[in-house]
């Protein structure tokens, strides 16, 4: 046992599982954390740690249990570097116990990652997730008789209805107590049970002093693993006779050793399953699946029909749901400014704190909070999406699609998270197989439109497009998606040539979304939302009033035209006048965006309204026509999103310099695209 807090004995238990098995669902119910769990790959994308919660670990006998949720494993091979993370912890010996999360609807492929597990000779515990789902499907498993099979405790449970984990909470203290056990793993016959046998004899102490299983070593010798024989140093005489070995076992199969190994243990897996599993039949869920998938993965339907229920998506959130309730946080937001500014008049506060505390402070942070309900509407529906499956069939719908400028389907999911926050899409790239997939889709996320970049939408939109706001929206999505296909369209024919890697993916079944996780999803991201507002935009906002209320001598001004921002905004709109965006006022916000994309709203907020939210909409038609407006969402759609992003961005390329390029890329992309857009509505209008 690893020490833990205090002195405190502790014992690291690792959740081990295929994508979307459902770990980060048991993780949550064995440590009452809240890790984001979705039906859809890939949503764990880096390590999280937990305590068993004390009301499971009372057969612990006072000791620390650390559960850690690691990333979905498709094998005991690492296919991107959150992978080799991963499996470095586990076949190191880094573990105490491991907890094999097997989807029960997917169980063929989650049996073959367990009988790799197996090998490690690392006590374990196979959880069979989801079982509820199999209530009426008319299959049933012998969980019993799987434990017997393998050796090792097969549990039933259900993570996201919490059934079964005191159960299996008993179960890890009790292994944790008694980890020696028998352990039949020997799936394998004929010459390469001869061959793997003969192998670990030879690599006994090798494997032994590197603190690795000999079961496993002799397996990746066979497949030909080429980091083996230098990390445990096998003498150059015991490689060839290792190399002869597996020369004779290939000749007398007929295949490559690899191929070999494999097929013997899927067909160990279909043993199992035969035995061990009963009226093995599709699932109700399964069925319906395929009933509905057979309009929603049309290769001609389900592209429309995604983007019909986008637009639904966004009528109700800006329409029906989310407009009236910002309508209505506006209002409270007015009578409250109102009221307080009174107040201070009456206490005969000076007019400077009066202007900083009302026109600046209170009106820039409550500009920006006023859309909040937007944000928690939007990503209401969208993690309903998200956790009911259909989002997994959007990749799979997109990945022809992407395959034809350069990029694989396995994109999809970060570029998908960028809609919500382009930080953690940025690092959701660690769960790409390749490097080129990896830095290709880091280059294409910031065109997908943030949250971030919705209070400037709405309010853009409500000013000068509000009877066509959901159709302006749809087409700001759109754009950005048609950018990055037609920028990946480009790369992959010059600075990423190539094909991408084959994407094969497991379709879930559709669920019924817990709705604990769509109100925790929501509150996560309203969460960071208001967190934004009271810190970057507050602190902006302060920036923002000084530099409009003072001159370049630090004198006060009467116009804000003679201020220090009047002074930096004109001498950079000569930038922008030919999108048409020529004032200083615009100019001045989309330099603030670069901070964060919610401070332009505080900034226009400022400078035009003076804190009188009903004068916003006269205010910005000063500085703008329907068109320029529509320009200037144009252009904050697909110019830098953030300093965030771009810190990232630099982590995940490796690079200062090629983050730089990424952001002048960005740049560029946004000016070309937003004057196009622009003369061709001076030709239209």
């Amino acid at each position: 046992m690893s020490a833990g807090k205090k002195g405190t004995a502790s014992a690291r238990i690792a959740l081990v599982g295929g994508k979307n098995s459902g770990k980060s669902a048991l993780f949550n119910a064995l440590t009452g954390l809240k890790a984001h769990v979705g039906n859809y790959p890939g949503v764990t994308t880096q390590i999280e740690t937990g305590t068993l919660k004390p009301e499971l670990a009372r057969h612990a006998d006072d000791r620390e249990l650390t559960i850690i949720d690691m990333p979905g494993l498709l094998s005991l091979n690492a296919y991107g570097p959150e992978e080799e993370e991963a499996l470095e912890s586990i076949i190191s010996g880094g573990v105490d116990l491991i907890l094999n999360v097997v989807d029960v609807g997917n169980i063929e492929p989650g049996l073959y990652l367990s009988l790799q597990l197996l090998e490690l000779n690392t006590p374990m515990i196979i959880a069979l997730n989801m079982m509820d789902e199999l209530a009426n499907s008319g299959t049933v498993i012998d969980a019993q008789a799987l434990s017997d099979r393998l050796g090792v405790p097969v549990l039933p449970v259900s993570a996201t209805k919490e059934q079964g984990i005191s159960e299996l909470a008993k179960s890890i203290c009790d292994l944790l107590a008694s980890p020696q056990q028998h352990r039949n793993y020997d799936f394998c016959s004929g010459g390469l049970h001869k061959a793997i046998h003969s192998i670990s004899h030879i690599v006994e102490d090798e494997s032994r002093d590197a603190g690795m299983s000999v079961r496993y070593v002799a397996g990746k010798l066979v497949a030909h693993d080429p980091d083996i024989p230098a990390r445990l140093g096998i003498p150059a005489g015991d490689m060839h006779v290792i190399e002869h070995i597996v020369e004779n076992l290939e000749a007398e199969y007929g295949q490559d050793s690899e191929t070999v190994l494999a097929s013997m243990r899927y067909n160990y897996v279909d043993e199992l399953c035969r035995d061990c599993i009963k009226q093995r039949s599709w699932s109700r869920e399964q069925e319906r699946s395929d009933r509905i998938d057979r309009y929603l993965t049309n290769k001609f339907w389900g592209i429309p029909i995604f983007l019909g229920i986008m637009g639904l998506v966004f009528w109700l959130t800006f329409s029906v749901i989310g407009g009236p309730l910002q309508e209505l946080l506006e209002w409270l937001f007015d009578v409250t400014g109102a009221w307080l500014g009174q107040r201070m008049i009456d206490a005969g506060i000076s007019y400077w704190v009066y202007d900083l505390v009302i026109n600046g402070a209170w009106a820039g942070v409550c500009s920006v909070l006023s859309f909040l309900p937007l944000i928690m509407v939007l990503f209401f529906f969208l993690s309903l999406l998200e956790d009911s499956g259909y989002m997994t069939r959007v990749s799979f719908v997109m990945d022809k699609l992407l395959r034809k400028v350069g990029i694989s389907g396995r994109s999809f999911a970060p570029l998908l998270v960028g809609f919500g926050c382009n930080v953690p899409a940025i690092m959701a790239t660690r769960s790409l197989p390749s490097e080129r997939d990896r830095k290709f889709t880091v280059l294409l996320i910031p065109f997908m439109s943030c949250s971030a970049k919705l209070p400037v939408y709405a309010m853009i939109t409500a000013a000068f497009f509000k009877s066509h706001g959901a159709l302006v929206m749809v087409s700001l999505y759109v754009m950005g998606v048609l950018v990055a296909l037609l920028l990946a369209l480009i790369l992959s024919r010059t600075v990423f040539k190539g094909d991408a890697m084959m994407y094969v993916m497991e379709l879930p079944a559709y669920r019924m979304p817990a709705l604990s996780d769509v109100l925790r999803h929501m509150w996560d991201n309203a969460r960071e939302f208001v967190r934004k507002a009271f810190t970057i935009i507050f602190l902006g906002t302060i920036v923002i009033w000084f530099l409009q209320n003072f001159d370049l001598s630090f004198a006060p001004v009467v116009d804000s035209a003679d201020s220090i921002l009047a002074f930096i905004g004109t001498k950079l709109s000569v930038i922008f006048a030919p999108l048409g965006l020529g004032n200083w006022q615009a100019t001045t916000a989309l330099l603030a965006g670069l901070v964060a994309k919610e401070a332009i709203v505080s900034t226009l907020m400022v400078l035009l309204a003076g804190g009188a939210e009903a004068g916003l909409t006269a205010a910005l038609a000063t500085i703008f026509t329907p068109l320029t407006a529509y320009t200037f969402l144009v252009f904050i759609l697909l110019y830098v999103p953030c300093i965030a992003t771009f810190a990232a961005t630099r982590k995940e390329l490796g690079s200062t310099m090629q983050a730089l390029g990424a952001l002048a890329m960005q740049l560029c992309v946004a000016y070309i695209v937003a004057f196009i857009v622009y003369h061709i509505g001076l030709l239209l209008v």
